[in-house]
């Protein structure tokens, strides 16, 4: 499972990748978790507000930081087709 987390670095980015994290771990899921700063390489995914969570290459939210809950359930979607 390939994680990326965009946003230059701000706060807000780094509660996102706190968060993300910590759902790993709760259910136990490996994943190559990168944060991405380059604006060019945010842009590419499509994403004009950070911050920005994508999961195996699938924007799943930009602009707002999602809650523990919802990146698990996001997380859980993904690992069904592994």
């Amino acid at each position: 499972m390939k994680i990326r987390i965009l946003g230059p670095g701000c706060p807000r980015c780094d509660e996102v990748e706190k968060r993300t994290i910590n759902a790993l771990v709760e259910l136990n899921v490996a994943a190559d978790v990168q944060k991405v700063k380059d604006l060019k390489e945010i842009s590419s995914f499509g994403v004009l507000a950070t911050p920005g969570l994508v999961i195996n290459n699938k924007v799943k939210v930009q602009g707002r930081i999602p809650s523990l809950s919802e990146i698990k359930e996001w997380i859980k979607s993904e690992t069904v087709g592994e």
